[in-house]
């Protein structure tokens, strides 16, 4: 019986949450798979049929990560086509701040805020067909034609590229190019970014798939364990 609730609590997690503990087959690591896929949803609520996250679902349980001392390590799976930029950045910004070691996966695409969440983590990985998309930022609703609102988007603007340029290994300066680029985007201006064009821009680390991001999630949570052992 304990059995058959743990069971469901897993998938009650899996199915609300996107994430579950990968520790049940590998016990010599905890380690935490999140998912972050759809639309970040922010203050206002998507509509009912579009998959989204909720970056207050996801606070919470990155503090927990932080907090446990159970979890080693955590694994991203991103494929997002952007969404809230305060919420994309509020996530992008918790996982950078976490301790233990991180790693993302892009698999079909992390595109406008979904950036900074992909290269939140202290290691990146990037599937051959995945995408990523820098374009400038847009505003949707009710807009006032003046100044102060276009000086507002530019912050806005500079506190995206600054955060990728500072969890990456690209410049603010080649980020600001790609994302007024004309040639690329049918209705926009921007550029989209490949598997391998991520990786040479040094938006990413790597081309790989799960299992090279697991492997180096491996190798990371050992080298931790080891400096531990060593400090003690």
């Amino acid at each position: 019986m304990a059995d058959q609730e743990k069971e469901e609590q897993k998938n009650d997690q899996i199915k609300e949450m996107g994430s579950v503990n990968l520790d049940e087959n590998k016990s010599s690591h905890h380690i935490k798979l999140l998912t972050i896929i759809g639309e970040i949803e922010g203050h206002e609520a998507v509509s009912g049929n579009t998959k989204a996250t909720k970056y207050e679902h996801l606070l919470p349980m990155l503090a927990e990560v932080e907090d446990s001392e159970e979890i080693e390590g955590m694994l991203i799976l991103l494929n997002t086509l952007g969404g809230d930029v305060e919420a994309g950045l509020s996530i992008a910004e918790m996982i950078a701040s976490l301790s233990k070691p991180t790693v993302s996966l892009v698999l079909g695409g992390s595109h406008s805020i979904g950036g900074p969440l992909a290269v939140s983590a202290q290691y990146s990985f990037i599937v051959p067909s995945g995408t990523m998309i820098i374009h400038p930022v847009r505003s949707s609703g009710m807009f006032i034609g003046v100044e102060q609102s276009l000086r507002n988007m530019l912050r806005t603007q500079d506190r995206i590229t600054r955060f990728l340029s500072d969890h990456s290994n690209i410049t603010q300066e080649r980020i600001e190019k790609l994302m007024l680029n004309p040639t690329e985007l049918v209705k926009d201006v921007g550029t989209l970014l490949e598997g391998e064009d991520a990786v040479k821009e040094g938006l990413i680390d790597e081309v790989g798939g799960m299992s090279h991001a697991l492997h180096k999630l491996h190798e990371m949570i050992d080298e931790e364990r080891k400096k531990k052992h060593e400090n003690m």
